[in-house]
């Protein structure tokens, strides 16, 4: 198994793979990126070279970050369950709207807010409603020939070069109100995503594949050592290799793009809110603990932070509508 990874030791972050409980670095000055230029072949003959040659650190030794600095975040929706569930909690109202299932629908988050596990998760600003979202991502990587532009099905999974978790952090109360807009989230999820504790590279997974391309792997939650969740991934209304192909359609994706699967069944608090009618569990609040597994990927812990004490809405000015 290859997993690529990026640890804080001896005063610097290091790029490397992790293997048997032990840390190799790549040469200096390559990067996740480097790899994710050189496709998913050329990676695993790095992995091969490093883990001959490299003197290793203990994993126990150093602190992970996220395994790399994605381009774009793309968040899919892809899970019926969650949408039947967190609908009721965001917008009163039962059921999957008919638009759902006719395509897959993703929201663009920030990039620059990304985290890693061990990392505190700070409450933003004038947010009560703390939530998770339990998320597995695939981690697009080069291939050659392909400019990544109107991608067949097929052409979409050669560009998977991998998986890690995704923990995309929502502010509940701040979103309800910005998608009453109908624009869709931004401060309510714009303010921390975490990705780890690695990428596990996508030929680990090849062999787990049913016949229409969806992986059956466990992802579960819990909140202070409590179980919240658990799912399977091969619950997506869609595999992978089709969201990324749809992603692709009059656009373009790019090495070290990352596309989320959306929060599983189960796999968030407002999902169980709004089947519940009540706040039970209750939101997150400071000093709790979040830890998501992802069956053949790993697990990623967070704890809950302070909450950031500020006014940060901003009202309309109601002005004359002067037309000269």
């Amino acid at each position: 198994m290859v997993k690529i990874a990026r640890w804080n030791d001896d005063g610097g972050t290091q790029t490397g793979f992790v293997d048997d409980g032990n840390c190799f670095a790549v040469a200096e000055g390559r990067t996740v990126n480097h790899l994710l230029d050189a496709g998913l072949e050329g990676t695993l003959a790095i992995a091969e070279e490093t883990l001959s040659t490299i003197n290793p650190v203990p994993l126990r030794d150093v602190q992970l970050v996220a395994p790399l600095q994605p381009a774009t975040i793309r968040d899919f929706v892809a899970f019926e369950e969650h949408v039947e569930g967190v609908r009721k909690s965001i917008d009163g109202v039962a059921g999957v709207v008919p638009e759902w299932y006719e395509a897959p629908t993703f929201y663009f988050t920030n990039p620059h807010t990304v985290t890693g596990t061990g990392e505190v998760i700070g409450i933003p600003a004038g947010c009560t409603d703390l939530d998770f979202e339990t998320e597995v991502a695939a981690v697009v990587g080069h291939v050659t020939g392909s400019d990544g532009r109107n991608l067949t099905v097929q052409d979409a999974h050669r560009h998977i070069f991998g998986y890690t978790i995704l923990n995309d952090w929502s502010a509940r109360d701040l979103q309800r109100r910005e998608m009453k807009v109908s624009l869709g989230p931004c401060k309510g999820k714009d303010f921390a995503n975490t990705l780890g504790p690695w990428i596990v590279t996508a030929d680990e997974f090849e062999n787990l594949h049913d016949d229409e391309g969806f992986l059956p792997i466990s992802m579960a939650v819990e909140v202070n050592g409590q179980h919240i969740g658990q799912d399977l991934l091969s619950n997506m209304g869609w595999p992978f290799a089709e969201l990324v192909a749809y992603a692709s359609q009059d656009s373009v994706i790019r090495p070290g793009d990352v596309l989320g699967s959306g929060t599983c069944g189960s796999g968030c608090l407002a999902e169980l809110w709004g089947r519940n009618g009540t706040q039970t569990p209750q939101p997150l609040k400071t000093g709790d603990t979040v830890r998501m597994t992802v069956e053949g990927i790993g697990t990623i812990e967070n704890t809950v932070g302070s909450r950031r004490e500020a006014i940060t809405r901003v009202p309309a000015r109601k002005r004359p509508r002067m037309q000269r």
